[in-house]
């Protein structure tokens, strides 16, 4: 929906919670569209909602307040996002975000601008990692961002150019894809895949992905021939459910937005193949807020495959198979990529991830059975339909079968999309990619681990260095302290805030490391970092707490220089500077006299 100027918020609602059912699992997208309207969540709009949809006023600002990309305050006509993933720091976003918000005159914290213009600010990762610095102007990606495109972006926000009439290399996004294997070289034809499955049978299909051995490809690694299994035999009666998980948040990941944009068919067609082996008659494909660009081409997609009756009330002939097909666009949350805080999200709530069991695989989407599977998985069990469980299986290892899609991104010269057959080694995929003088390997993005140089006969398997899909790669220039506070301050900002371990650590988690990059740390903060990243680990609700100080822990095992080279020579070092907490009354009353500071004693080892 287009923003119409001077409409009342009331009107809207209305009009968006009658095209939306009334239905009051569907918030969030009923907040988005509403806000699509208004540029912003105006209070008189909450309430609305709360009173249209007959829900408390606090569930929905509740809601409204846990996405990043809602806004409850008046933002910009432009609404600009600096990607501050750590591969774009590396090239240069800072500078660049620093730059833009001179000439518009905004301070780079999501303030508006003098005239209203814009509004600048950042987010964690866009999912353009090969192709940064990259920013979202009002949720369209700009890549390859460089001072001279900052100049022309500047310029057309002065003359409030539309974004729609911007030159249209701005918003190339290629798939930059550089190496293939088996899922990016085959070719599938719409309903090609059914056709082998309704011959098979459901029990059939069921068989061939067990033969496969194809295990999820979003990082956890479970068997997806027995989570499709545990949903089909379960005892809850309700209609079944297959759930496309394309929140691809995880720092460094990108190879989703590859698969949604030229391989879609080959996800919605193992979609649809899930469907029918389980019996599920209604699908969801989660799409993260980062991708919204892609939505009207995907749902061209779906409309094609309707048409061509592979979705809908009667598939392929087949009268006690009807199935369709939903998206959901997410709203900046990367703690959505958990399957369980998916599923609320799906539901009309914040994503909190559910404490299990019960598993979705039984209780799911709205109490009923769930199969949830990452994007990558999905377009290979249709992959596998065509060429064959045998084939598939005979590649990779023991314990991970087939080929493995790699992002890779940072000190490279050739960024992009490989595919891989499980057990390739780091040290082929470094030459390959053309990198050089590599300090490390950040495998599995932020929640990943960190490799060293002597670690690079290591392979890429479920066995051995298991990964989402994330590779990023630093060289020698790079300081690797820098690179795992980035990551300290991506979890503190993701945490969902449910339990306490999580909420509370992961901000002294990052407090700590931001006093060691000030030079006020000690050998007291060293100690403390190791005794809040076992109380991560131990005690967090989820996975996103328990994997927080990955990046602290490993890089600590590895570049413990680094750290050391940051301390005080003292035991302790206060966290607040007293002296500095008064420059501001210093610079009121004009005060700079030896007077007016605060001298602290140091007591030096």
């Amino acid at each position: 929906m287009k923003k119409r100027v001077g409409l009342e918020p009331e009107k809207v609602v209305r009009e968006v919670v009658t095209r939306n059912g009334g239905d009051q699992s569907r918030l969030v997208q009923i907040l988005r569209e509403v806000q699509d309207a208004l540029t912003w969540l105006p209070p008189a709009a909450l309430t609305a909602i709360a009173n249209t949809l007959k829900i408390s006023r606090a569930h929905v600002e509740g809601v409204a307040g846990f996405y990043s990309f809602f806004y409850m305050k008046p933002v910009g006509q432009y609404r600009i996002l600096f990607s501050d993933n750590i591969t774009d720091r590396m090239l240069g976003a800072p500078k660049l975000m620093s730059m833009m918000s001179r000439i518009l005159g905004v301070d780079g914290t999501g303030r508006i601008s003098g005239d209203g213009a814009a509004s600048i600010d950042v987010t964690s990762c866009t999912g353009m990692c090969d192709q940064g610095p990259a920013i979202l102007v009002n949720g369209m990606p700009i890549t390859r961002l460089t001072q001279d495109r900052v100049r022309k972006i500047c310029d057309l926000v002065s003359v409030r150019a539309p974004v729609s009439e911007w030159p249209k290399e701005f918003f190339e996004v290629t798939d930059n894809i550089q190496r293939k294997d088996r899922l990016l070289n085959s070719r599938l034809e719409p309903g090609a895949a059914m056709r082998v499955a309704l011959g098979m049978g459901r029990d059939g299909v069921l068989a061939e992905i067990a033969t496969s051995r194809l295990r999820g490809r979003g990082g956890a690694g479970f068997t997806t021939a027995a989570k499709w299994e545990a949903a089909k035999k379960a005892a809850n009666p309700e209609p079944r459910v297959v759930v496309c998980n394309a929140d691809e948040g995880e720092p460094g990941t990108f190879k989703d937005r590859v698969l949604l944009n030229s391989y879609a068919d080959h996800v919605f067609e193992g979609m649809t193949l899930c469907a029918y082996a389980i019996g599920a008659t209604q699908g969801f494909l989660y799409l993260r807020g980062e991708y919204r660009y892609m939505l009207p081409q995907l749902e061209q997609a779906l409309a094609r495959r309707r048409t061509l009756g592979l979705l809908g009330r009667t598939i392929m002939g087949v009268a006690d198979f009807n199935f369709d097909i939903e998206i959901h666009l997410g709203a900046g949350a990367y703690i959505c990529g958990e399957e369980t805080a998916l599923i609320e999200s799906l539901e009309g709530k914040r994503g909190t991830p559910r404490i299990r069991p019960p598993f979705p695989v039984t209780n799911g989407y709205m109490g009923r059975p769930t199969v949830v599977n990452n994007v990558e998985t999905l377009a290979k069990s249709a992959a596998i339909m065509i060429a064959g469980a045998a084939g598939f299986s005979a590649t990779g290892t023991s314990q991970s079968s087939g080929t493995k899609l790699l992002s890779i991104a940072g000190d490279c010269a050739r960024p992009g999309i490989y595919e891989y057959p499980f057990g390739v080694n780091i040290t082929q995929i470094l030459e390959d990619c053309g990198a050089h003088n590599v300090q490390a390997v950040q495998a599995g993005g932020a929640s990943g681990m960190c490799l060293a140089p002597y670690e690079f006969n290591r392979r890429i398997s479920f066995e051995n260095v298991p990964t989402a899909g994330s590779f990023m790669i630093f060289d020698i220039s790079r300081d690797m302290f820098e690179v795992a506070r980035n990551f300290v301050h991506f979890f503190a900002h993701e945490s969902c805030g449910f339990c306490t371990p999580c909420r509370v650590g992961t901000s002294l988690l990052k407090n700590l490391m931001d006093k060691m990059h000030d030079g006020r740390a000690a050998n007291y903060d060293l100690s403390e970092i190791m005794r809040l990243n076992n109380v991560l680990k131990t005690s967090s609700h989820c996975g996103l707490g328990t994997s927080a100080c990955n990046p602290v822990e490993t890089t600590m095992a590895k570049f413990m220089h680094e750290y050391v080279k940051r301390l005080q020579p003292v035991d302790f070092e206060p966290a607040f500077d007293l002296d500095q907490a008064l420059k501001t009354s210093r610079q009121l009353t004009g005060r700079g006299d030896a007077n007016a500071h605060i001298h602290a004693e140091r007591e030096t080892w």
